[in-house]
C-alpha cells in the first residue's frame, strides 16, 4: 500500500538546549546525562511532538509490512504535500503547533482532501485535547472524572475548597506544563500554578479535584465488537524521588526516567484485584466510545478514595517510543500482549483500514 506518515519532529533549537537557556523547572533537576543525551527534554515547547528515532521508526515498522512509506511533516505545507502525493492511507501521528486545536489540523486536511488515515476525527481530537469539554462529556454520561473548574484569572476566594487541588493546562498532552508543582494545597499555591500556566502556554488552567489512589494507563485498540484493552499499566509512584510528589510529573517523566537511569515505575500487568481491573477496563472502553475515539489510544485513570476508577487523561495520539528503555506504555502494554513495535504499529494501521471498508 502506498502510505504516507504525517508527524511532527522536535525543533534542532530544543535539541541542541544547554544550561544557559533551559527553563526553570528544568534547571532545578540539571544533570550532565540530561545535557548530553536528552537536551531536548529540557524545555518543554515541543514535548508532545516526536523524535527523528521514533519517526525512522514508524516507517520501517510498515515498510517490514511490504507498504511504500513516504514521510509528510504536518507544518504549513502538508496540504500541498498530500494533495500531490495522494497516498492510499495515512498513519497520523501529527500533534500541531499553533492554537487550541492544533492536533486537528492534520485530520481536518485529511478529510477535505478524501483521503482515510489512523486514528480519530478531527472532531474527536479537538475535544480530547479541550481537556475541560472532554470532562463535560465524560459527565453526562456518568464516567467517573474529578470535579473540576477553569479559569486565566486568580481565585480569591477558597472558602469551601477542598485540598489538595491538581492544576494543569487547558489544552496540553506528554505532561506538558504539569510539574511537582501542580499538586497544591493551598490557595497561594493555587494562584501561582494558575499565573504558571497563563504566563507559560497562554492558556486558561483546569482546576480539578486531586484523586489519591493508585494510577493507571491503558493502551485501547480496535473499534466497535473488536475493541481491546492491552494489559494495563500500573504506575508505581512510589519510585518517585524522595520529596516530590506522588504525580506522574513532566519532572518524573522526562527528567528522572531515562535509559541510562530507569525508574521502576511501571507494572504490567497492573497488580490489583481481579474486579477493579475489570472496572478499570469497562471505564475505558465507555469513554473510547462515547467520545467516538477510533482505532487506538491510551487512557489515564486513578482510583478515588471507594477504589473507583476514574478518568483522567485522554490521549488519542499515544506517545510510541521505538526503545523499551524509555519506557512508553503503549508499545509497553503491547508488548505484554504479544506484539513487538513493528506488529503493533501494523495492528493499528489493519484496525483503521478495516474501519474504512466498512463506511
Amino acid at each position: 500500500m502506498k502510505l504516507a506518515v504525517t508527524y511532527n519532529v522536535k525543533n534542532e533549537d530544543s535539541a541542541n538546549a544547554d544550561q544557559a537557556s533551559v527553563s526553570a523547572n528544568a534547571a532545578k533537576y540539571i544533570n550532565r546525562n540530561l545535557v548530553e543525551n536528552y537536551p531536548e527534554r529540557l524545555d518543554d515547547t515541543y514535548a508532545e511532538w516526536d523524535s527523528m528515532e521514533t519517526i525512522d521508526a514508524i516507517k520501517s515498522a510498515f515498510e517490514s509490512a511490504g507498504h511504500s512509506v513516504e514521510l509528510i511533516e504536518g507544518d504549513e505545507h502538508a496540504y500541498e504535500k498530500l494533495k500531490s502525493l495522494k497516498p492510499e492511507f495515512v498513519f497520523n501521528v501529527a500533534e500541531g503547533f499553533n492554537g487550541a486545536s492544533r492536533e486537528s489540523q492534520i485530520p481536518s486536511m485529511l478529510e477535505m482532501l478524501g483521503i482515510p488515515f489512523t486514528g480519530s476525527d478531527s472532531i474527536t481530537i479537538g475535544i480530547c485535547h479541550d481537556k475541560s469539554r472532554c470532562k463535560e462529556i465524560l459527565s453526562y454520561y456518568n464516567i467517573p472524572n474529578s470535579k473540576f473548574f477553569i479559569t486565566d484569572s486568580p481565585v480569591k476566594n477558597d472558602s469551601g475548597f477542598k485540598y489538595p487541588k491538581f492544576v494543569k493546562p487547558l489544552h496540553e498532552g506528554s505532561s506538558k506544563g504539569i510539574y511537582d508543582s501542580s499538586l497544591v494545597k493551598n490557595l497561594e499555591e493555587l494562584n501561582n500554578e494558575i499565573a504558571r500556566i497563563k504566563s507559560s502556554y497562554r492558556q486558561p488552567a483546569l482546576v480539578e479535584d486531586f484523586i489519591p489512589g493508585k494510577e493507571f494507563t491503558v493502551a485501547m485498540l480496535g473499534n466497535g465488537d473488536d475493541l481491546r484493552v492491552l494489559p494495563i499499566v500500573e504506575i508505581n509512584l512510589d519510585s518517585v524521588p524522595e520529596g516530590f510528589n506522588k504525580i506522574y510529573s513532566y519532572e518524573v517523566k522526562w527528567f528522572f526516567d531515562t535509559r541510562e537511569n530507569q525508574l521502576d515505575i511501571f507494572k504490567c500487568p497492573a497488580e490489583v484485584e481481579k474486579s477493579i481491573y475489570e472496572h478499570i477496563e469497562k471505564v475505558c472502553k465507555d469513554t473510547f466510545n462515547v467520545l467516538r475515539i477510533k482505532d487506538w489510544a491510551r487512557i489515564d485513570v486513578r482510583l478515588d478514595e471507594n477504589n473507583v476508577p476514574n478518568i483522567i487523561e485522554i490521549n488519542p495520539l499515544p506517545g510510541i517510543l521505538p526503545d523499551p528503555a524509555d519506557n512508553s506504555c503503549y508499545p509497553k502494554a503491547a508488548r505484554h500482549a504479544g506484539m513487538d513495535y513493528n506488529a503493533v504499529l501494523n495492528a493499528v494501521l489493519n484496525e483503521a483500514v478495516k474501519r474504512h471498508s466498512k463506511e
